[in-house]
């Protein structure tokens, strides 16, 4: 930043016309400006000053302070001025560090400033003294970003048990807690690098539900009709699940002006993230959340403290993260995926933790829904535990078992706490998938306000939910929770309601293919709104092959169909898992519909997502 300081009798200005392309919006009022005997402080923000916003409005704070107490000066008038630098920083991170410089000024001084990105006449009077003519340059120090910072902050690492004790995770017995304690060494040692391929991308492959597109980025891939019903699936159940709750949907766009000044300086705290992309002469970065969509939303909103609390919901499609090379691994961590985010408006604080709790419990469903083992996470700013700890033993006691509980000596995010809900996979690896946080920061940022019972503007706490993780991420999980299974020498298989086919029926010869035909017609007209996912495998291939051939598929049931079924009218069913059905057991085509009914009717419903018989369907993957 460069800096020249006029002691004068006067300055005053009159505005004329733009300069950029989107200066400051002003009123009639800011068009025209004069303080007398003051300081004016002719100001250049370099682009050297975007990495360190806060250290150059502290530095510049400083030394006008030091030149207005030596002059005896009380009036201060600002005045952005490109001309005293070549390498000037970008219209939106210029107009934040001057606005915030002013902020700063205020506290000790009358101050005035002119409006960025415009052109103004200007008289000014010096008075000619041999301190009356003074520059000044700042060269602040690279701003760590938040992830940087986040490497530095030493947590204090606990378990929280549900009947409220909290003992520090090194001292606590984890005997009967084995996936808890992996977490914890997981978290506390900071280890992301993937070592080896997952177990998942193999099965995914193998079971053709998605696949490496080596036409794009690594990180982004490509879905065949099985993995793309499965995930629709999930979506269309995460949809239902957050209106259940509250949650209006919304769509934004996927991508945003890196000169917005309020995204800009978000931007800031992710630097290495973010796709960018050109247009004309504009760059735009493409969204890794729909975090600023809402956001945007929110602020021309007119809110009513009866409003509250609001929630906003988009489901992405998509989000886009330049994670790290080392670190994109299968489905776990991906560069374009599918994120269900959710951001709520609370009054205060105590609004937001009991729409926590209404959310954490809403999570535990899904979790629940998609079968899936977890261990969870709650992480706090310490200050914020010290004041909210009836709040963490509440979600332990939810919980129902000891928690993993990680606490920060200050608050290097935009939020004071968070939880998650974390998969270990088969390479003892942990993965979060549900979470939410409470953010203390953006409302202001973004200037989202509503009016509270007195008539007066308050900035709300905005809590950022994604109930379930990304959709991706989500069969990640349920895959790698399998590759567990099978390693125990347990059959994998998916929950039901998400298995691509859930019944095959094997025809001994091509003499009984109209009878399976016959009994996919009676599952399917049993109910309009019940989609029963059978097929028929009428390839030219032994009995053995094919029943083989489902197994490898992880098809949950299997009915052979021969004279002895056809006379009887009942089949003995292969069974992938108990938990649906007992082996050796007859049912009738009634019994099946009745046993897949209870098993899907709460969830949503897709036809089969490829042909109905074996022979008519093409292969995906080599």
């Amino acid at each position: 930043m460069k800096l020249l300081i006029i002691h004068s009798d006067y300055i005053e200005y009159e505005v004329k016309e733009k300069a950029i392309k989107h200066p400051e919006e002003i009123n009639e009022e800011r068009r025209r400006g004069r303080v007398d005997e003051g300081l004016t402080v002719f100001v250049a923000v370099e682009n050297v000053d975007e990495q360190a916003k806060k250290e150059v409005v502290e530095q510049a704070y400083d030394e006008i302070t030091k030149v207005a107490e030596d002059l005896k000066v009380g009036n201060i008038m600002l005045y952005p001025y490109a001309h005293l630098s070549s390498d000037l920083a970008k219209p939106s991170a210029a107009k934040e560090i001057l606005v915030d410089l002013e902020k700063e000024l205020n506290k000790d001084f009358m101050v005035k400033r002119s409006p960025f990105g415009w052109y103004k006449a200007f008289k000014l009077s010096c008075k000619g003294h041999p301190l009356s003519e003074l520059s000044r340059e700042i060269t602040p120090k690279k701003e760590k970003t938040a992830v940087e910072k986040e490497k530095e902050v030493v947590s204090q690492w606990c378990i929280l048990t549900p009947d409220g004790r909290l003992v520090d995770a090194e001292q606590f017995d984890f005997s009967g807690h084995e996936e808890l304690r992996l977490l914890y060494e997981y978290e506390s040692k900071g280890l992301r690098k993937a070592e080896g391929e997952p177990p998942h991308v193999k099965m995914m492959q193998a079971l053709e539900f998605v696949d490496y597109e080596p036409a794009s980025d690594s990180g982004i891939f490509r879905w065949y009709p099985k993995g793309r019903m499965i995930k629709g699936l999930l979506e269309q159940h995460i949809d239902n699940m957050v209106r259940s709750i509250g949650g209006m949907q919304v769509e934004t766009p996927v991508m945003y002006d890196l000169e917005h000044p309020a995204l800009s300086a978000y931007m800031k705290k992710f630097p290495a993230r973010q796709y960018t992309v050109k247009s004309d002469e504009k760059e735009f970065f493409l969204r890794f959340a729909a975090c600023f969509g809402q956001y945007m939303i929110m602020h021309n909103m007119t809110i009513s403290y009866r409003h509250l609390p609001l929630r906003l919901y988009e489901l992405t499609h998509y989000s886009f993260r330049r994670e790290q090379s080392g670190e994109v691994s299968g489905l776990k961590r991906l560069r374009c995926f599918t994120m269900p985010d959710l951001h709520t408006l609370c009054a205060d604080i105590n609004q937001a933790t009991e729409e926590f709790k209404r959310q954490f419990k809403t999570a535990m469903k899904w979790m629940n829904d998609l079968q899936l083992d977890h261990e969870v996470a709650l992480r706090f700013v310490k200050s914020f535990y010290e004041e909210n700890k009836m709040l963490a033993q509440d979600l332990a006691r939810l919980a129902g078992k000891p928690v993993l509980v990680e606490l920060w000596d200050e608050r290097y995010f935009y939020f004071v706490m968070k939880f998650e809900f974390n998969v270990i996979d088969s390479m003892k690896k942990a993965s979060a998938l549900s979470t939410v946080q409470i953010d203390v920061e953006n409302a202001e940022r973004f200037n989202i306000t509503y009016m509270d019972e007195n008539g007066e503007e308050q900035h709300p706490l905005i809590l950022h939910t994604s109930i379930s993780g990304s959709i991706d991420r989500c069969l990640y999980a349920l895959l790698e929770r399998e590759a567990i299974k099978m390693k125990q020498g347990k059959k994998p298989v998916l929950p039901l309601w998400l298995s691509p086919t859930q019944i095959r029926f094997i025809p001994v010869n091509d003499g009984f293919i109209e009878d399976c035909e016959r009994f996919v017609d009676e599952l399917q007209t049993q109910s309009a709104s019940i989609l029963i996912r059978a097929d028929i495998d009428d390839r030219e291939e032994s009995v053995s092959r094919k029943i083989r051939d489902a197994e490898k598929e992880w098809v949950p049931i299997i009915i052979v169909v021969g004279d002895r079924e056809i006379e009887s009218k009942v089949f003995t069913p292969r069974f992938r898992d108990e938990k649906i059905g007992k082996n050796g057991e007859t049912y009738s085509v009634n019994d099946l519909y009745n046993l897949v009914l209870q098993h899907v009717k709460s969830y949503p419903q897709e036809p089969l997502p490829v042909p109905l018989y074996l022979s008519k369907r093409p292969r995906f993957k080599g």
